[in-house]
């Protein structure tokens, strides 16, 4: 009997390679497809204007039919863009550490960060390693690691894609009660970018999601608390599978 496909979206800045503690934990499980977004890891630099619609497409092609989507942060927004314009590949959406529906502040506060990685791209590296892990116990290896996948971006690629991350929950956001895909929002109690509150927010906006808070976790749930988020999207898929 086949297993079922697990498709893992990494965030901005980031890769493949991001999902490897969470992947261990479901190898035996499921068949594992783990794109790079569109100017990220082992792609060409993404141009300036490029759009949600760019970086949805440009992974589309790796996702089989019915399968169950499991998005970080800006790989969140791009699972949500293909359940909503792509609802064969989406079996299951599980959002991880997503924003939603920006208020006013908190749209001002994720451009001011946009700004500081045009003004000093190495000190808006080390301000995201702070929020991401400040505070945690996760290995000052991952840390390490995590450090030299951002640094390694293109940085014009990088700011086309942060912009993406920035303003695309605006674009997406009116369109998520078409939505109808089984769905989870989860994300860390501690998270001071992707906020409990826009996990509720995503979830009420949601016709057919929870959401899930992982106590003390921070914003980097699939290095910090894999587990907890294994727990969470197996639990969506179980329910969800018949047959």
């Amino acid at each position: 009997m086949s297993k079922p496909t697990l498709v893992l979206l990494h965030g901005v800045g980031l890769d493949r390679t991001m999902w490897e503690p969470t992947a261990e934990l479901v190898a035996d499980r499921f068949t594992l497809v783990t794109p790079d977004l569109p100017g990220h890891g082992r792609n060409d630099p993404a141009p300036a204007g490029t759009t949600l619609r760019d970086l949805a497409l440009g992974v589309a092609a790796e996702i089989p039919e019915g399968s169950h989507l499991v998005g970080f942060s800006l790989g969140a927004l791009v699972a949500q863009y293909l359940a909503l314009h792509r609802p064969d590949r989406v079996a299951t959406l599980t959002s991880v550490s997503s924003v939603c529906r920006r208020t006013p502040a908190e749209r001002a506060e994720v451009l001011k960060r946009l700004d500081a990685a045009r003004a000093d791209f190495r000190a808006a590296t080390a301000a995201s390693l702070r929020r991401w892990y400040a505070g945690t116990d996760v290995a000052a290896e991952w840390v390490r690691r995590t450090e030299a996948t951002l640094l390694a971006n293109d940085v014009g690629s990088f700011r086309a894609c942060y912009r993406v991350f920035a303003t695309a929950d605006a674009e997406i956001g009116p369109a998520l009660p078409r939505i109808t895909t089984p769905a989870v929002a989860v994300t860390g109690e501690n998270d001071p970018g992707s906020t409990p509150e826009m996990t509720r927010r995503l979830a009420a906006a949601l016709p057919n999601c929870r959401s899930v808070v992982v106590p003390e976790a921070r914003h980097m749930l699939p290095v910090q608390r894999p587990e907890a988020l294994v727990d969470c999207f197996t639990t969506l898929i179980r329910d969800n599978t018949h047959g």
